[in-house]
């Protein structure tokens, strides 16, 4: 199986535990600029189960369109914990009731020895819950960087649904 393959697999996944219990998934999108919803918008009936999502790619957008605080983004840099908690939390101000927020350095430039090139911060959040967010570190080129994270996101969504069964 290839990656896009994968994604589209695991995505199929989430969406069918979605569905099952009445739920939608909103995306925060930074370093993917909108690949996770690309891959949950190629599955036929998504709309059943995908609410939407923000490609928040510029640091303006993640203030404007996901109400991140610029103070966060003075303090810690888009590529951080805190800031995608922040994302987590303005994507589902919009809807959805899981939201899934990546942001990170895809390369080839960009890194810094504190975050390199494919360093990146995915958070998750339920409703009524505090989000969670996790560093990696992938390696590859752009492509493959971002193909990780992608099936990273949604893996960690499907993780979610299991172990917050209604």
């Amino acid at each position: 199986m290839n990656q896009m393959q994968k994604m589209t697999h695991v995505a199929k996944e989430v969406g069918v535990l979605l569905q099952a219990k009445g739920d939608f998934l909103v995306t925060a999108e930074s370093c993917t600029g909108g690949l996770i919803g690309a891959v949950c918008t190629e599955i036929a009936g998504s709309s059943s189960w995908f609410f939407g999502g923000v490609i928040s790619y510029a640091n303006d957008a993640k203030i404007r369109g996901l109400s991140v605080k610029k103070e966060t983004l003075s303090a810690f840099g888009a590529v951080s914990e805190q800031t995608v908690k922040e994302m987590c939390a303005g994507a589902l101000a919009l809807g959805g009731n899981i939201a899934v927020a990546v942001s990170g350095v895809a390369g080839p430039a960009g890194g810094s020895p504190e975050k390199p090139v494919g360093c990146v911060y995915i958070g998750w959040q339920v409703v009524g819950q505090d989000a969670n967010v996790e560093r990696f570190q992938f390696s590859g080129d752009r492509q493959a960087v971002r193909e990780a994270t992608v099936l990273a996101a949604l893996n960690g969504v499907k993780e979610r649904l299991i172990s917050n069964k209604k």
